[in-house]
């Protein structure tokens, strides 16, 4: 039988009915002045695990509060825009900030501000057609419409969107012109439509355009849709079966991905860094495409080279690969990188990891890599590159890259794939990689590269991987992927075996 509320409780035990007052040598714990206010046990609200919000996320999902998701959106938006900032590190700072915001509201501002910087140009141009006094707006009133903009593009209800921007009638109107502002992008000559309607700077445009053809705009829209969360499971703690049972078993519904046969998709929304298989280090976040690149190493358990390992993706593949034996060498020129991949490999159980902060270039990064001179099986060269490939998870560094800047990465993939060509020994291999889409960093790299090493061959990737996996990639020799043909990041990989 349920009890009753308690009464408040008198001022000292000697007021207590049936109750001696006690001794003065005995002090009294003083009562908790809140206590007759405390609900009782059954009424309590009950703490909820992570994961029994993961496997029932509609019991626990709150209506979002408009107002605060759109004052978030803002300041990151305008952090990014207006500042400069990169899109993942001011939004990381807002959300770090806004302590208030629920989960979902958290979700939601970032997929509002990340779906606008990938049809910024698209959603500028519309709003110029369908609001004729936009430039006289002020900043935030331009921003609140972009930010309602986007969301009609991606498909929300027009009535809602505008309900929940605080629309003014005007605004309201504009947003409703939208239609008639898509049919004048329509009429363009395709020359002129298709950076607008891609949301490309022009020069990349034009670049996309020599690189896809035909399949062009289809390679665009796919670049503009949000990326898939990925995991790839640490062989060194169990494999992908095993994964996906230990995240089910977190309320976490996973796919297999249909071309790493070490990767899963998740499928539940929900913060993966809380996950006890995250924290365990059974899994970690990494594209399909990066994956396919780090198996084309195929490493044995004896001497490689990452050398351009950055915070590590690919290191605790390779790891993992060599079943934690013989000597992989981590190199990179960034030492914030470099303790993040010592914590991430702690973290995994890696152990045969050599982590080396080397200098950029010169005599010194020179003498660094001597040691390792001709006595390497396998270098691999995950060169810095244009990031094109990542423009669905980096919507904002289109806009930041420039045609100097692409001649500049090319220079430097040049330098570095001759300089740590060196490390291969007779036999070995050499592995080229890059998140980029475009051949004069790729292909024409490549045919550089081999112009001036001709004691290098290129092995066709298909060989390594297999004939079914190899099937799935499509022709020629190197691993090239897209968002609009393999469901990956844009990523570039080529094999070359040095001479014995």
């Amino acid at each position: 039988m349920k009890r009753k509320s308690r009464p408040a409780p008198p001022k000292s035990s000697a007021d207590r009915p049936g109750k001696k007052p006690s001794s003065s040598k005995r002090p009294q714990r003083p009562e908790h002045p809140r206590r007759a206010e405390r609900p009782e046990r059954s009424e309590r609200p009950q703490r909820v695990s992570p994961t029994e919000r993961a496997r029932h996320p509609e019991r626990y999902e709150r209506p979002l509060r408009e107002d605060l998701v759109l004052q978030a959106c803002l300041e990151a938006y305008g952090a990014i825009r207006h500042e400069g900032r990169l899109s993942d590190r001011a939004l990381d700072f807002v959300l770090r900030h806004k302590k208030n915001l629920y989960s979902n509201e958290r979700r939601a501002v970032a997929e509002r501000v990340y779906g606008l910087l990938r049809r910024q140009r698209t959603v500028d141009f519309l709003l110029s057609r369908a609001h004729p006094r936009l430039d006289s707006l002020d900043k935030t009133r331009q921003d609140v419409l972009r930010l309602a903009a986007s969301r009609v593009l991606y498909g929300e209800p027009l009535d809602a969107v505008v309900r929940t921007s605080a629309l003014g009638p005007a605004d309201a109107a504009a947003l409703g012109a939208l239609p008639e502002a898509a049919a004048v992008l329509e009429a363009l000559p395709e020359k002129e439509r298709f950076p607008i309607a891609a949301s490309l700077p022009d020069f990349l445009a034009e670049r996309f355009r020599a690189q896809f053809g035909r399949d062009a705009a289809r390679a665009a829209e796919a670049m503009n849709e949000r990326a898939p969360l990925v995991a790839r499971a640490n062989l060194l703690k169990g494999d992908r079966d095993a994964l996906a049972k230990r995240l089910q078993a977190e309320g976490v519904q996973t796919a297999p991905t249909p071309l790493s046969p070490m990767g899963l998709v998740l499928e539940s929304r929900l913060n993966v860094f809380s996950l006890e298989s995250f924290r365990e280090g059974f899994l970690e976040l990494q594209d399909e495409g990066s994956q396919l690149l780090g198996m084309l190493v195929d490493a044995p358990p004896t001497r490689v080279v990452d050398a351009c390992a950055g915070a590590g993706g690919k290191t605790l593949q390779l790891a993992a690969q060599m079943k934690n034996r013989g000597d992989l060498h981590a190199l990179d020129v960034d030492e914030r990188r470099m303790e993040d991949l010592r914590k991430r490999a702690r973290r995994a159980g890696v152990h045969n990891v050599r982590v080396q902060l080397i200098p950029h270039e010169g005599p010194e990064a020179d003498a660094a890599l001597e040691p390792l001179k001709g006595k390497a099986d396998r270098v691999l060269v995950d060169a810095p590159c244009s990031g094109t490939g990542t423009f669905r998870r980096k919507p904002d560094a289109r806009y930041r890259l420039t045609p100097e800047d692409l001649e500049m990465h090319v220079g430097r993939q040049k330098a570095l794939l001759s300089r740590f060509s060196l490390l291969v020994k007779p036999g070995g291999r050499l592995i080229y990689g890059t998140c980029s889409v475009l051949r004069e960093e790729n292909e024409a790299v490549i045919e550089d590269f081999l112009s001036k090493h001709p004691d290098f061959t290129v092995r066709p990737v298909a060989e390594l991987l297999g004939p079914e996996l190899g099937a799935k990639l499509g022709p020629g020799p190197f691993l090239r992927l897209a968002p609009h043909t393999h469901g990956t990041d844009g990523f570039f990989g080529a094999v070359l075996v040095r001479a014995k």
